[in-house]
């Protein structure tokens, strides 16, 4: 599938580098809804992983990107909405493994991880990668459990 539309989302450590991500999603030319927050005061990150998870779970944008200090309470929240395949990463590895092996539809770093440039790399990564099919048996064992 090819990405033309990205939600991002953050909590309060993690708007800086939303900010920096949506830019250069938008320079190079993605469709871009930033679904907050716009400012750092205090916000729960599970709130703003729901809003761009349900996004991309019904289908109305492509994928996602999640930023919150270390990147676990966002996936951790991501990961209970029903189709979503939400991919904590820390390096260019990580990125790629989680496109061509999971199809990760939403991407998950920690602000306080990883540099901002850094972090840029990591998403154009994921955004190149493509989802190899001999690991589809597995996505669809996964999307089983989600039924238990």
């Amino acid at each position: 599938m090819s990405i033309r539309s990205v939600a991002l989302g953050s909590d309060h450590a993690g708007v800086e580098l939303k900010s920096r991500l949506a830019d250069e999603l938008r320079k190079m030319g993605y469709e871009v809804r930033d679904e907050g927050p716009h400012n750092t005061e205090r916000v729960d990150y599970p709130d703003y992983a729901a809003r761009v998870s349900r996004l991309v779970s019904s289908g109305e944008v492509d994928s996602g990107v999640l930023v919150c200090g270390t990147g676990i309470g966002m996936s951790i929240a991501a990961n209970k909405i029903e189709g979503i395949r939400a991919a904590l990463i820390h390096d260019h590895f990580t990125a790629q493994m989680a496109r061509e092996h999971n199809n990760a539809n939403i991407l998950i770093m920690g602000a306080r991880l990883l540099a901002p440039e850094y972090a840029i790399d990591c998403m154009k990564v994921w955004l190149k990668g493509e989802f190899e099919a001999r690991h589809q048996a597995r996505l669809d064992k996964i999307a089983q459990l989600e039924g238990d």
